[in-house]
């Protein structure tokens, strides 16, 4: 088994409004959605089980780039989107914080029971990656969050999240079943962080194939561990700053959406009442369903679609937001019906930047993109949990 990896996030206390939650919950919907319908189901559990993808897919949605939120917030917004057409897309989410955690075997056996997969191999893994990440492990960090996202055929992603007091921090693990063989057969975990000296500490005896396994692990150099994990922490600091983006890749973005050096495309889209500021956002929307994972390296760049409840990097679009969901919602609903035209616009804005990105030398200072973003804020219904943005004097 091979584990995707983690990431260390600063921990943030609060909620999600309920303007911001519904339309994370439609928006996170039609994303998965467009995935399964160009790449199937199985690419989507591969994108979930990447920690960079997944805090893409957090920013783009709206979420504080960085925070612990982002995990649960997200994850609850799918669940609440997807699972009431789960027999549609083959893609169903158990589990969840705290007391939703622990219904997930429950939730595992009636899924299983109702399609007719292997309840106790399910149930099985979801208590051993929590072993794993929570007992084998022990790193500081206390689980409080599990989700479970298994497909109509038994192939499964895990998300969990844990929670150290003493740091304020959390961590976010990513579990793939693609390479499963064995939990006994195969190394299959490995830590990287700050040394804090023994962290294997296995008593419980259902975690033996856990212990085994780690044990054998832990045999191997070093190096050859780190190799085998992919590994994110998150920077403690909550606005976006310019060394946290990628100034190329955003700056094709923007001239993509602004420059009138690509009149026909753009003149194209406006046709369909779509404005630059909101082709700005589904140029990045389009990254998170067509990109390579190569390219969620800097996952902060994807809070310049739609910004951040707390106002970071400025606030939260609404009207924009709703053009990009009204926009993928009809691309989905008119490719189902044979006709693919929308949906090939969506797929060209990703070709279209990476080729403008080839060529492109950023020149605009990161402030000044910055300024203009809350300046105009309010002109397109801006708003974060503090309320309404106000016009600027």
């Amino acid at each position: 088994m091979k584990r995707s990896g983690y990431t260390d996030l600063p921990l943030h206390y609060g909620h999600v409004p309920k303007w911001l939650s519904e339309r994370m919950s439609q928006f996170g919907t039609l994303i998965i959605e467009s995935l399964v319908y160009q790449f199937g189901k199985s690419e989507v559990l591969r994108r979930l089980s990447d920690p960079l993808w997944f805090q893409a897919l957090g920013c783009v949605l709206g979420m504080d780039w960085h925070s612990s939120g982002i995990t649960t917030s997200v994850m609850g917004a799918l669940k609440k989107g997807i699972n009431p057409i789960s027999k549609q897309l083959g893609i169903y989410i158990c589990g969840g914080r705290g007391k939703y955690s622990r219904q997930t075997p429950d939730e595992l056996q009636r899924l299983s029971d109702h399609l007719s997969l292997d309840g106790d191999k399910l149930i099985g893994a979801s208590k051993l990656s929590a072993k794993v990440d929570n007992t084998a492990i022990q790193d500081g960090y206390q689980l409080y969050l599990h989700n479970f996202i298994v497909t109509d055929q038994g192939e499964w992603t895990i998300i969990q999240q844990g929670m150290n007091t003493n740091n304020k921090m959390a961590r976010r693990y990513h579990w793939h079943s693609s390479q499963i063989k064995s939990f006994i057969e195969e190394p299959h975990t490995g830590v990287v962080g700050m040394n804090q000296g023994l962290i294997l500490n296995l008593t419980d005896k259902k975690a033996d194939p856990t212990r085994k396994s780690i044990v054998e692990l832990t045999h191997q150099e070093p190096d050859k561990m780190i190799d085998e994990i992919k590994k994110v922490i998150m920077p403690r600091h909550h606005e976006v700053r310019e060394k946290d983006v990628n100034l190329k890749r955003l700056g094709s973005i923007l001239a993509l959406a602004y420059e009138k050096s690509f009149p026909d495309f753009t003149s194209f889209l406006l046709m369909h009442g779509v404005g630059p500021r909101t082709i700005q956002s589904l140029t990045l929307v389009s990254e998170v369903i067509n990109g390579t994972p190569s390219r969620f390296n800097d996952p902060a760049r994807f809070s310049f679609a739609h910004g951040g409840k707390d106002g970071h990097p400025f606030p939260v679009p609404l009207q924009v937001y709703d053009e990009s969901i009204q926009v993928l919602r009809s691309a989905l609903n008119k490719a189902r019906l044979g006709n693919q035209d929308k949906m090939k616009c969506l797929q060209r804005l990703h070709i279209l930047q990476k080729d403008i990105e080839k060529r492109f030398y950023p020149q605009a200072n990161f402030s000044q993109v910055l300024d203009k973003e809350k300046k105009q804020s309010c002109q397109y219904g801006g708003r974060t949990v503090f309320g309404e943005a106000k016009p600027e004097p």
